[in-house]
């Protein structure tokens, strides 16, 4: 068999029964890495106190988010060599293990490193969830699919907060990672049955492992500057600068691995793709915002409008709505529509407006016109994810799919730390530290000149989420709008990447 020629023929279309089972299955298993990511924060307290450790405390996020983030290509290339459902296989069982040593871990830095390895497990669930889902529904009826996608993020946004607290208050707080062990058994059971039949798309390739090294170096130095940068050091600092550099070097190295390759583990011809550059760079964009937003409003519900910290998770809730219903629309008419970036790029519209408007008189507007406002920035933001995603998986080959998916879900969480880093350095200098981990009390402890500092931070920060939308515009106007594909068969060989 060439490198050049399918690994099998087309497979027949699969039966909603099963396509149904695989859906769950996934979602399941995507479940497992959207809940962890937002259970875990309201125990973190809990978890300083009992392990005597509360200086290294933002490291039990921060190795997780450095982990998953380095890994996720890996997966979509793996899985385009071996198959999506051992490399799901895989994932799944890194995070089960990773959670139990979570669980039984007796020091700050044995939590920490668990964690790091959770993440490695972690970074494979979402991106390849997308990608199954590429490999079994057609491209012009997955956008239905995707509201699901979002529905799993929004149940986790919601659910998590509040496990975490109650699991740290009432039980004990290695509980938020005992959790995932019926979770993750479940999930493994659905994937090892229901991706039995999964079609498969590999083709016979080898893992770069020299550009893997080096791209896995870049990233984890960036995601340390940005994560240390304004906190424990200053933006200026020769620590700060120092990691920027090092993550330079080391792109600049990936990229002439890249070229020099025989394989590279990222394939050029998805690189120069203009559907998969255009479109990832739109979804860095807005899912960099909507993460840095989703982190920040809380801040200003508190702080600005004087909510409990309760009641500010309860008015976040038309922003996460909103998200779903926007990726509900956005999917259900890409299948309707010839045009179907109109759709997004009229939502984009309508939340750049709505963050305007905040950001006109942040503390002056009455809370039923800030829920309305919230509720429809997160319709426009929730038009444009699916629409990316389907857009590049319908630009490539099968058998690229998890390569591309991969890259777009890095770069996705590769923006969401450079936004969330860029507001938080609008909040800390308005609240003198602190940022989206501050308590309610301390918030509500504000002075009044601290209290106006953050009214002007709020005004910049809106209007830098509107820039950013702004700029997620310019992006999905530049993407080609090319036909959805109709078909798996048709998409295996109709796909403008080979």
């Amino acid at each position: 068999m060439s490198a050049h020629s399918p690994a099998v023929a087309a497979p027949a279309p699969l039966d909603h029964a099963t396509v149904r089972s695989i859906i769950i299955g996934i979602m399941l298993a995507m479940l497992l890495a959207a809940l962890d990511q937002t259970i875990v924060a309201t125990a973190l307290p809990t978890i300083g106190q009992e392990l005597g450790d509360v200086e290294h405390l933002s490291w039990v996020v921060s190795a997780y988010l450095l982990a998953s983030t380095a890994v996720t290509p890996l997966y979509g290339k793996f899985s385009d060599i071996h198959g999506r459902r051992v490399t799901l296989l895989v994932s799944i069982t890194v995070f089960i293990v990773g959670s139990v040593v979570c669980a039984l871990a007796p020091t700050m830095l044995a939590l920490i490193l668990a964690r790091a390895l959770q993440g490695l497990g972690g970074g494979g669930l979402i991106s390849l969830a997308q990608t199954i889902i590429a490999d079994v529904v057609s491209p012009k009826e997955r956008g239905r699919y995707q509201g699901y996608i979002a529905s799993v993020f929004v149940t986790s946004s919601v659910v998590g907060p509040v496990l975490g607290g109650l699991f740290a208050d009432h039980l004990h707080w290695s509980v938020i990672f005992w959790i995932n062990l019926p979770l993750g058994l479940g999930a493994f059971w659905m994937v090892w049955g229901a991706l039995r039949r999964l079609p498969r798309h590999e083709r016979r390739h080898k893992l770069d492992v020299l550009g893997a090294v080096l791209m896995v170096g870049a990233t984890v130095a960036a995601m340390l500057a940005l994560t240390w940068g304004g906190t424990r050091y200053a933006w200026g600092s020769s620590e700060i600068l120092g990691l920027f550099a090092v993550s330079l070097v080391f792109w600049v190295l990936f990229a002439v691995r890249l070229l020099k390759a025989d394989e590279p583990l990222i394939p050029l011809a998805v690189m120069v793709n203009p559907v998969v550059g255009t479109g990832t760079a739109a979804a860095f964009c807005v899912m960099g915002t909507f993460i840095g937003l989703s982190i920040y409003v809380p801040v200003y519900l508190e702080g600005i409008l004087g909510l409990s910290a309760s009641n500010a998770g309860l008015a976040l809730m038309p922003l996460m709505a909103g998200t779903v219903t926007g990726a509900n629309i956005a999917g259900r008419f890409m299948a309707r529509m010839t045009h179907y970036k109109r759709t997004p790029l009229v939502g984009l519209v309508i939340a750049a407006a709505a963050l305007v408007l905040l950001a006109l008189d942040p503390a002056g507007r009455p809370m039923w016109l800030v829920e309305v406002l919230l509720a429809a920035i997160g319709l426009g933001l929730g038009t444009v994810l699916p629409v990316t995603t389907i857009s590049i998986q319908n630009a490539v080959a099968m058998h690229q799919l998890g390569t591309a998916t991969g890259c777009m879900n890095f770069f996705r969480s590769l923006g969401s730390a450079i936004v969330v880093a860029g507001f938080g350095a609008i909040v800390l200098g308005a609240i003198g530290g602190g940022g989206p981990g501050r308590s309610a009390e301390n918030l509500g402890d504000l002075t009044p000149a601290m209290r106006e500092g953050l009214v002007g931070a709020f005004h910049w920060l809106f209007l830098a989420a509107a820039v950013g939308l702004a700029l997620g515009f310019v992006w999905l106007l530049l993407m080609e709008e090319r036909p959805l594909r109709s078909g798996a068969a048709a998409h295996a060989k109709e796909a403008l990447v080979e």
